[in-house]
């Protein structure tokens, strides 16, 4: 192996043959001062060729060619091993033409040669450019060797202009300093491995195509499996050494890696023991490109992104300048400087996001809009002639609804609870008190079904609080249920009515977003199943008021550094407690080899006058050689063919036409079905009381938000219910999710594991309309969103227009990531 000294000289050596370019070590010769402060201990040198060599490196990249040039030379010599430069070969003299005596032809040559030449294009050269936050929006093909074919490539990976070059962040790095061993392996490492390939071959397994590769090191072998994917077999070639990265599995008692990342070896990078990036590519980009335009793109460009955090943020804080963290992001000095880089950008990402929140809520409050007043007897009154009692956690949301449409400013809240804790009627008796002081109010559903249950509902209400004491000035016929599958006629009556004032309360689906619905005075919006509405959607409905004022509800629980993020805007109310006599669900997990015991289960429930659904993830197995097991159309064919064929059952899934769900979906709830097929369309469903078995099969490929929504079909009503839980193969009955779904029922504590196990599209059931996907920063990282929050709600407190100096450019930087987010959701 190489001693320090001996590396040091290759390099300068090899510097001052290719000119000096400072492009020897990766990043700079400055990348090479870690390893010498590591290794050069052992070179036995005085203090002053110590001294000597970190000033040659810590001024490197400020010195000219030539200079770099003679200090090097000089150094070597220093050093005992002078390097010498190597002649360039001569350049081959062009031909001689033979003299003419042509006078004409002189001049006609003469005279070409003073015209411009027509097709002759200089070359722009990094020196050409300037660096200025202009130049940040410039499309790539401005950096030097980018053209028009790897501008194409580049902008499917989302790459379209100078500054999204910059954060076109590595999505792992190889560290050629900590490389394990084959034969230190050990199950579960997720590593990175040099190794050499002895074979490769593809086969094929059924529907699908294997190719496997036997590789090592010398110390050991270990099997790498690629499905479907058989083009590596010609990229990948016998006898050569390759960066092989991925999660170690145990496989018939032998090591094997599942669909490993790999690359070509760069002999630079083994020798100077550097972090190196990797970035996500395409088939027309290459790593090393890649990475070579990264370089240049940084260096010339990361100090016209200046820093829009005010200092005394950064100092709090403690981060790192902007530019230094983009530099260590892409071309880390060390660990300790990639884990700096990494919480400077993932603040900022958190950070612009609660700038923007915090700004969007201070304008929010701002506006004025209409107040509406209850008092404490009435709204008793009201409450006392529900057939149950409201929770205190029920009273707790209601009130602080009441104190919003009290307040002179819209409201803005968020109304989460877990499933069955009684969000609606909370909803609903805010919605009859404006109602009931004439203003115009719309409950807005993501299904006609669900749209229908409210309604009926609502008219139940109505019927009770109709007495003599009650206040109540509504009727029936100020109300209305308007969606998708409303009559033409109907609906025009609607929207004549609710133009006119006639009808103060509607409820529907996104049906009332269609732009000839217009009211005389929609003073509050209540959205049901937040996380179904786009937030454009939410904005259109907000619209069609002068400032209403805006609920919206989750039956999704959701976690607290989700809420901040996603919701930040919104202030936060949750139903905590569930209703007194709930009996908790009985959830199981069933191996696949036990199917025909969850049958017989289901069956015993059916003999009782009960109900059940069924669940799969797949609408139909296909072409893709997916079980028929977790497909609901074959599963549908087998179970009303084979093993209920005397019981009267239904399919659902999402290819069905609105008016063909709701049909089934009303024949369940009315009980002319007993057992429901369906895919994870019946996630938002209706209250079917008697429904008391719930079977999810396939159910390691949903979340446990998405899990805990099924099993919320059932357990509505007096019976126990149960729930089984069929996973796709044998070894995935310990899976953490569906154990995790067995030890409890709070859906606020399995939000939590499913943020950090799946991410925040899946916490919330699905992905968020309008959610910033974040390249860095994590949601369950909470002291980090809670410290970009507190600094925020600090700026604004002090300066709400940010119109200081010192927040010009968070203001501008603010700005330009709010218009990039509302240019994606449209």
């Amino acid at each position: 192996m190489l001693s320090a000294k001996e590396k040091l000289l290759k390099f300068i050596s090899l510097e001052i043959n290719r000119g000096c370019d400072n492009r020897a070590v990766v990043g700079g010769m400055i990348r090479f001062l870690p390893i010498w402060n590591q290794e050069s201990g052992g070179d036995e040198l005085s203090p002053e060729e110590d001294e000597a060599v970190r000033a040659y490196l810590n001024g490197y990249e400020e010195m000219d060619r030539e200079a770099r040039e003679a200090a090097g030379l000089a150094l070597s010599e220093r050093l005992g091993s002078p390097v010498s430069k190597k002649a360039s070969s001569p350049r081959p003299k062009p031909a001689q033409s033979r003299p003419r005596s042509d006078g004409a032809r002189f001049d006609e040559r003469r005279e070409r040669t003073d015209r411009p030449p027509r097709f002759q294009v200089r070359k722009i050269r990094f020196d050409d450019l300037s660096v200025n936050s202009e130049m940040l929006e410039k499309p790539v093909s401005v950096i030097p060797g980018i053209g028009p074919q790897n501008s194409r490539s580049m902008a499917k990976q989302g790459i379209y202009t100078v500054r999204d070059f910059l954060y076109y962040f590595p999505r792992r790095y190889d560290d050629y300093s900590t490389f394990k061993k084959v034969n230190e392996l050990e199950y579960g490492d997720v590593v990175t491995i040099i190794c050499n390939v002895y074979s490769i071959s593809t086969v094929k397994r059924g529907v699908r195509q294997l190719t496997e590769a036997v590789v090592g090191d010398g110390t050991g072998k270990i099997r790498l499996v690629w499905f479907n994917q058989p083009w590596i077999e010609q990229q990948l070639k016998a006898g050569t050494v390759y960066v092989f990265s991925g999660k170690v599995d145990e496989y018939l008692g032998r090591a094997v890696m599942n669909g490993p990342d790999w690359e070509t070896i760069d002999a630079d990078h083994l020798t100077t023991n550097r972090i190196v990036p990797i970035y996500s590519t395409n088939s027309q980009l290459k790593q090393s490109f890649l990475r070579r335009m990264a370089f240049n793109t940084v260096n010339h460009w990361r100090e016209a992104l200046g820093d829009f955090l005010p200092p005394d943020v950064r100092q709090r804080a403690k981060l790192d300048a902007l530019p230094d963290a983009i530099a260590q992001i892409h071309f880390p000095s060390s660990q300790e400087t990639l884990r700096e880089a990494r919480r400077r950008l993932a603040f900022d990402e958190v950070f612009l996001g609660q700038v923007n929140a915090v700004r969007a809520k201070a304008d929010w409050k701002k506006a004025s809009a209409t107040c509406f007043r209850i008092s404490d007897e009435r709204i008793t009154g009201w409450t006392d002639r529900l057939p149950y009692r409201l929770t205190e956690a029920q009273w707790r949301v209601l009130n602080e609804m009441r104190g919003d449409i009290d307040s002179g400013h819209p409201m803005n809240r968020l109304i989460q609870g877990d499933v069955g804790s009684g969000k609606t009627i909370v909803a609903l008796l805010c919605a009859l008190i404006v109602a009931n002081s004439g203003g115009q109010a719309v409950l807005m559903a993501p299904t006609g079904i669900l749209a229908e249950q409210h309604y009926q509902n609502l008219l139940k209400l109505l019927e009770a609080f109709t007495f003599p004491e009650s206040g109540l000035n509504l009727t029936p016929g100020n109300t209305a249920l308007l969606s998708g599958g409303t009559s033409e006629t109907e609906k025009r009556r609607i929207t004549d009515a609710l133009q006119s004032g006639e009808i103060r309360l509607v409820i529907g689906t996104h049906a009332i977003l269609e732009a000839p619905i217009q009211f005389r005075n929609l003073e509050l919006a209540i959205i049901d199943e937040q996380h179904r509405f786009g937030v454009r959607q939410r904005a259109i409905l907000r619209s069609k008021g002068e400032s209403p004022h805006v609920a919206v509800m989750s039956a999704t629980p959701i976690p607290r550094s989700l809420w901040l993020t996603v919701f930040g805007d919104l202030d936060v109310s949750v139903i905590d407690q569930l209703p007194p006599g709930r009996i908790p669900i009985e959830t199981s997990v069933f191996p696949p080899v036990a199917r025909e015991r969850a049958w017989y289960f289901v069956e015993d429930q059916l003999k009782k006058g009960r109900q059940a659904y069924l669940i799969y993830p797949l609408i139909d197995s296909g072409d893709n050689g997916e079980k028929d097991e977790v497909a609901a159309v074959k599963s549908f064919e087998r179970l009303r063919d084979e093993i209920f064929p005397h019981r009267r059952i239904s399919l659902l899934h999402g290819k069905l036409k609105d008016a063909e769900k709701d049909t089934i979906l009303t024949a369940f709830k009315d009980h002319e079905v007993d057992l429901l097929v369906s895919t994870s369309v019946i996630e938002v469903g209706v209250d079917v009381p008697n429904a008391t078995v719930m079977v999810i099969e396939g159910a390691d490929r949903f979340g446990l938000a998405q899990l805990h929504q099924f099993r919320g079909r059932v357990g509505r009503g007096d019976a126990q219910s149960y729930c089984i839980l069929i996973p796709e193969k044998d070894d995935s009955v310990e899976n953490d999710r569906l154990v995790a779904m067995t030890q409890t029922n709070d859906g606020f504590e399995l939000a939590e594991k499913d943020l950090e196990k799946r991410g925040p599209g899946d916490a919330l059931g699905t992905r968020q309309s309008g959610l910033t996907e974040f390249k860095l920063a994590t949601l369950f990282d909470l002291e980090l969103i809670q410290l970009a929050r507190a600094e925020a709600e600090r700026i604004f407190s002090a300066d709400p227009d940010l119109s200081a100096q010192e927040h010009q450019a968070l203001r501008v930087e603010a700005e330009r990531v709010e218009k990039v987010i509302q240019t994606d959701i449209s």
